[in-house]
């Protein structure tokens, strides 16, 4: 079969992704399944193998990354039902001030907080960030908007355990260990830049807050408490969370018995210290990393080798905020949490697999090749046009996971063949599906309504501040792929 047949057929494949789910509103694990069976049938694999390569495509990327994601999604709903974000970002509000709070908050939320669910981290951290907004002062609203954004998009891409990092490590075969590391090196500087770039264009003049800003008052609810902090403090966190219908314990009877509620889960709860309630998340962080320096550094260690495997180090990280959890709010509510955890990671697994299919599919086509003749490691095109494509998918699509997955997936097949370290090609596959979050994304419609601003402002902090993140994530790869 020609080079030219397998090309266009694979583009026909993933733009019939794309019109399945924007034009005919199809589910995405539907629709990728059916473009990867196009594919299969259209090269000429046949009925047998184009079944057995979706089918092995699934189980090979659960086997790399589906316990990963179950175990970082379930440490997450329990660190929410322990209220644990809420007194974070009051301690960080306490502990770097007003004006470096924007910094602070997109930093530790990028990095420290990605085993949670995005749209649930999202739910949690707004009411608390859009309460921080007039404390920090002029277009404070818009500042930290913005820093949420680009905080919760970057963060799902390049920092381990975040879902779409798990899944591009997974699909492109890095170590993940190496993919924590390396996405730590860059999400550090891309967080700081892009937010300092979006805080220095509303300073002068790019924000207007009668046209950009719901005019509804905003009720100045006490932001989560420091460690040590008495009940009322942590009535008042908790509140600004009960108040978006995250929790289960949330009720549509009026404001009267949804404070009931979360004053008789505060009573329920002990008072322990916030570092003690994420020690499990960051002693799993901790062993990933430590995995990683021994295996550069070529150490070995079965101990260590053991303990610091991934699906051990999110494991022990499990049980011990479970453990935790049982201690601070109770065995009925870890079980709850446990219960939206399952509920919440189902979707996203099953959409990663069907993401491995379809790149399994391409790779059995033969588009790897075809595209390794076309480039070499001393170029930085195969980076330029990993983030192309990334990003096309996702202003189309509006999913920054099954963006990144397709992109991805598409050029795996070329980094063996052209010396190029796969982490690049995942980093460059997340940094592209950042581009343009905008009226498709489920994001951008929840930091509209959560932040109180309109559709213009939404625009501005979250599709222009995210993309801003995305160019300077490729700016900052290319380099990186030519030195480390």
């Amino acid at each position: 079969m020609s080079d030219m047949w397998i090309v266009l057929n694979t583009a026909i494949a993933v733009l019939a992704v794309v019109v399945f789910i924007v034009r005919f509103r199809f589910n995405p694990v539907v629709s990728l399944v059916l473009g990867a069976a196009y594919l299969g049938l259209a090269t000429k694999l046949g009925v047998d193998k184009t079944v057995d390569t979706i089918a092995g495509g699934f189980g090979e990327i659960m086997a790399e990354v589906g316990l990963l994601i179950a175990f970082g999604v379930l440490m997450g709903s329990v660190l929410q039902e322990m209220n644990a974000i809420q007194r974070l970002v009051g301690t960080l509000l306490r502990t770097f001030g007003p004006k470096r709070m924007p910094y602070a908050l997109s930093l530790t939320i990028a990095t420290v907080l990605q085993s949670i669910f995005l749209d649930v981290l999202l739910v949690i951290s707004a009411p608390l960030a859009r309460n921080l907004g007039p404390k920090i002062g002029k277009y404070g609203t818009a500042r930290m908007a913005t820093a949420l954004a680009i905080a919760l998009e970057c963060g799902i891409v390049f920092m381990v355990p975040g879902v779409a990092a798990l899944a591009l490590a997974g699909l492109l075969g890095v170590p993940l260990g190496k993919m924590m590391i390396y996405g730590l090196i860059l999400i550090v500087p891309v967080v700081v830049l892009s937010v300092a770039i979006m805080s220095f264009v509303f300073r002068h003049g790019w924000w207007n807050e009668e046209k950009d800003e719901e005019q509804v008052a905003v009720i100045d609810e006490t932001v989560g408490p420091v460690d040590g902090a008495d009940s009322d403090d942590e009535l008042g966190g908790t509140a600004a969370t009960e108040g978006t219908g995250t929790s289960s314990e949330s009720t549509s009877a009026g404001g009267g018995s949804a404070a009931v509620g979360v004053a008789e889960k505060v009573r329920q709860e002990k008072q322990t210290r916030l570092v003690v309630l994420l020690s499990p998340l960051l002693l799993a962080l901790v062993l990933i990393a430590t995995g990683a320096v021994f295996e550069v550094a070529e150490l070995s260690q079965p101990i260590v080798e053991f303990v610091a495997s991934p699906v051990i180090a999110l494991l022990f990280g499990l049980v011990g905020t479970c453990l935790i959890g049982r201690y601070h709010v109770g065995q009925q509510r870890v079980e709850k949490a446990l219960a939206r955890g399952f509920a919440e990671s189902g979707q996203i697994l099953i959409l990663t697999g069907v993401g491995g299919s379809l790149a399994a599919v391409i790779n059995e086509a033969g588009l790897g090749e075809i595209l390794g003749r076309y480039f070499t490691a001393s170029t930085a095109a195969p980076l330029l046009m990993v983030w192309v494509i990334a990003a096309a998918l996702h202003i189309a699509v509006g999913s920054v996971t099954i963006s990144a997955i397709t992109s991805a997936g598409i050029l795996a097949p070329v980094a063996p063949l052209i010396g190029l370290d796969p982490v690049f090609i995942a980093l460059a596959a997340g940094a592209g599906s950042l581009f343009a979050v905008h009226v498709t994304s489920n994001t951008f419609w929840l930091l509209q309504s959560l932040m109180g601003q309109t559709t213009r402002g939404t625009l501005k902090t979250c599709s222009v501040g995210v993309s801003v993140a995305s160019v300077i994530a490729l700016l900052l790869i290319m380099p990186m792929s030519l030195v480390l």
